[in-house]
């Protein structure tokens, strides 16, 4: 009897084939979106952890003073309970490169203007941070070095083994290979024997502890180990959960939304295949019969309903599964971008097609299984002798006591249609609230994105960067001082901003951090403010959330930036929106107190310009490369590519669950008015008109597009509430409570509109269809 099963089974699916479109197509909805949720998830975390596994990475990087610490004591100190494995003490200095503008020498390494940490290190192995020599060799004498880059960067066009690296402070070093390491340990390599002629300032700790799962755990273990070591050894440490914050933050932001997505998709499948298949089972009650009556059992006829939802189910499933691949490798490789650099490469992990290939179909046959087992219930000859008109006691009922109140008789009927099948009333109404409240809340992120953004968003139209004869540029003919001066008299400027980002370090850490010194009214550029005031003199910086949570800093808290061997305790006064993890922005009299007796503006390597309200930025920067053929100006935009790509796909998504939220009104109207023809057919023949057809089978579906609107925004409230505050958390940034505010009257109608819009957008199809009935042809068969 299994191919009479398939045979009943693929004629059911032949004579359905709306239902059948209707299965197909939210399983392919929730398909796609729970594949790219999973992969998004996974690659957040999976390829740093595997990388990082690989590698042996320190859970921490800590430096010492070795004038405090010897490196017997720190050896000791590393032998504490909770510690499994150690690498070091070795050695370390940092050296600052040079800014230089000017063409390399051939064989010379130019690497970026900044500090570089140099460590001795005899073997790039060992039990703690096994570097990845990608490119050459490790160093095995003095005179070699070893550069920390990642294959995905790139230096300058000298960039090769055997060229020579030149430093100040440290005699020639020929660069015997290219290394990465994901714990970022070091810039650069030499062997111990080295360490004495570059004069080392600390000593390095690598660790791992058994225990480094939160932030808790890894300060917990480093209180371990220097419990025992002189007070004041300690200079700075270094987690692996703040870099793999760094590399994962952008990823970490989509997934919150997505994932919601996912979820809603899901559970309105699951509402629509169940209703689809209890209006199979009800409307097909005669076949049901006759299938019994022919010899098919109980369990039989119930397979017969199972297959049929499974086929259509199944082929949705599949094309999910490659339209979602095929959405996730863009979307990876874009929130990827910048934050890799081939440590390693973020990838859609195999289990998340083959867990959604397995996953959905499953829930698809427990979403059709309840429905199905009515099936298995009916008797052969109850199930030949009922009627193809439901039962309409309640519906009845409503309708009476509806007729005697002013509304029109249509509308009436109509209003009184949905509670003749509460159950399938029920599944519908609660499709058409997951479709508002997925439009509320989707409305609700694009409006808190774009207030982010805008008030993250510094105010600069235009920014001219100096030319760079290093990369083949023009270098200016006028001075720092007569650009700034010749920017300023150009038609449309009102602010402009001299810029010289240079990299530092805060004392006692390995990893450098990018310093913007701003000369001029920076004020009026500045970013939204999250906590304190802008800087004003020598010793303020302002930085973004991110380098808060990274450093446990706040406002008011002070730590020293090192530049050329000069340290300069500085004082954070203001927190902004903007900003990244490793940035701080400071005025131009801190840049001058680390060296007061040299010329600092060539660090200068742009300037930013304000321009008036209404300005032609396009015409500003034609007039900008007129006036000096060195600058290279460029208009900013105020968009960013992660707010594009979430607004886009936000807006993509609740496309698709909107649209399949109005097939499930479709099919509940098709149901329904297939169960009444006989009924249409009587209220024709009384003098019922298709446009009062058309109006009562609308109605029934408004009324309850009305009730999901009312049910649904609320809950598209509760989820942006939930969901854009864990996305900001994700990216390590804070959100002020003004940007939450995006619900207004107006908006807050519309969107209880927009559950009237979905479901008469289903209804009206059916509708019309039952209006063009005749009556001869209703009636024929009574």
């Amino acid at each position: 009897m299994s191919g009479a099963v398939w045979r009943a089974s693929r004629a059911a699916v032949r004579r359905r084939r709306l239902q059948t479109f209707v299965i197909g197509l939210v399983v392919l909805t929730s398909t796609v979106a729970l594949v790219v949720a999973l992969g998004l998830l996974d690659a957040a975390s999976a390829p740093f952890d595997r990388t990082f596994d690989q590698q042996r990475g320190a859970h921490l990087v800590a430096t010492f003073d070795p004038a405090k610490a010897t490196d017997a004591q720190l050896a000791q100190a590393a032998h504490q309970p909770g510690v499994t494995d150690v690498a070091g003490p070795f050695a370390q200095v940092v050296l600052t490169a040079p800014p230089d503008r000017s063409a390399p020498a051939a064989g010379v390494e130019t690497p970026p203007p900044g500090p570089i940490t140099v460590v001795g290190r005899a073997d790039p192995g060992g039990p703690v941070d096994r570097v990845d020599v990608w490119s050459g060799r490790w160093v095995t004498k003095p005179g070699e070095v070893v550069i920390m880059r990642p294959p995905g960067e790139n230096w300058g066009p000298n960039e090769a083994v055997g060229n020579r690296l030149v430093l100040p402070g440290a005699p020639p070093l020929t660069i015997v290979g290219f290394a990465s390491s994901l714990s970022q340990t070091a810039g650069a390599w030499v062997s111990p024997d080295q360490m004495p002629a570059l004069h080392p300032t600390a000593t390095q700790l690598l660790l791992r502890f058994a225990r480094a799962g939160s932030d808790g755990q890894v300060r917990d273990g480093l209180t371990a180990v220097t419990a025992g070591l002189p007070q004041g050894s300690l200079l700075g440490s270094l987690s692996y959960l703040a870099v793999k914050q760094d590399m994962t933050s952008t990823a970490n932001a989509y997934v919150p939304f997505l994932m919601a997505f996912g979820v809603l998709g899901l559970v309105v499948a699951v509402l629509i295949v169940a209703n689809v298949v209890s209006g199979a089972v009800v409307s097909g009650a005669r076949h049901i019969g006759v299938l019994k009556a022919i010899g098919f059992t109980p369990n039989q006829v119930v397979a017969v309903y199972l297959v049929m939802v499974l086929v259509p189910g199944v082929v949705g499933c599949v094309l999910g599964a490659v339209l979602g691949a095929l959405a996730a490798h863009p979307l990876l490789h874009m929130v990827f971008t910048g934050f890799d650099y081939g440590y390693f490469t973020a990838t859609l992990s195999p289990w998340v097609v083959v867990l959604t290939l397995l996953g959905m179909p499953v829930v698809v046959l427990l979403a059709a299984l309840v429905p199905a087992l009515r099936a298995h219930r009916l008797s052969a000859a109850r199930a030949i002798s009922a009627g193809s008109a439901p039962g309409t006691g309640r519906g009845l009922r409503v309708q009476r006591r509806l007729s005697g109140t002013r509304l029109p008789r249509a509308v009436s009927l109509g209003l009184g249609l949905p509670f003749a099948r509460p159950g399938r009333t029920a599944m519908t109404l609660t499709a058409l609230v997951l479709g508002v409240t997925t439009v509320t809340f989707a409305g609700g992120l694009s409006s808190s994105v774009a207030a982010f953004v805008d008030a993250g968003r510094d105010h600069i139209q235009s920014v001219s960067y100096v030319g760079d004869a290093a990369v083949g540029q023009v270098e200016p003919k006028l001075t720092d001082a007569q650009i700034e001066a010749k920017l300023s008299s150009l038609p449309g400027a009102v602010h402009v901003i001299a810029a010289a980002p240079v990299q530092l370090r805060m004392a006692g850490g390995a990893q450098s951090v990018r310093a913007w010194f701003l000369r001029g009214d920076s004020a009026s550029m500045s970013s939204a403010l999250v906590r304190g005031r802008w800087m004003k003199g020598a010793g303020e910086v302002v930085v973004g959330t991110p380098f808060v949570r990274k450093h446990h800093l706040a406002v008011g808290d002070h730590f020293t930036l090192a530049l050329d061997g000069r340290q300069q305790s500085v004082t954070i006064v203001g927190e902004t929106l903007a900003g990244d993890a490793d940035r701080v922005e400071a005025t131009w009299e801190t840049l001058t107190a680390f060296a007061p007796d040299r010329d600092n503006s060539r660090y200068v390597n742009q300037y930013w310009v304000q321009l008036a309200h209404g300005a032609d930025v396009g015409a500003f920067d034609n007039a900008v490369k007129a006036a000096e053929p060195g600058l290279y100006p460029s208009e900013t935009s105020d968009l960013s590519s992660v707010t594009v790509t979430i607004v886009g796909s936000s807006s993509v998504l609740t496309l698709l669950l909107t649209t399949v939220a109005a097939l499930g009104v479709f099919n509940t109207a098709v149901l329904n008015t297939r169960e009444r023809r006989r009924d249409l057919g009587v209220l024709k023949s009384i003098g019922m008109t298709p446009r009062q057809v058309t109006a009562m089978v609308v109605t029934s579906m408004a009324a309850l597009g009305l009730a999901g609107g009312l049910l649904g925004v609320p809950l598209g409230i509760v989820a942006h509430r939930l969901i854009v505050p864990a996305m900001v958390e994700a990216v390590g940034s804070s959100l002020p409570p003004a940007l939450m505010q995006v619900w207004h009257a107006p908006t807050l109608v519309l969107l209880v509109l927009a559950g009237v819009a979905i479901a008469v957008l289903g209804a009206l199809v059916p509708a019309r269809s039952a209006a063009r009935l005749t009556i001869a042809e209703v009636l024929r068969s009574e």
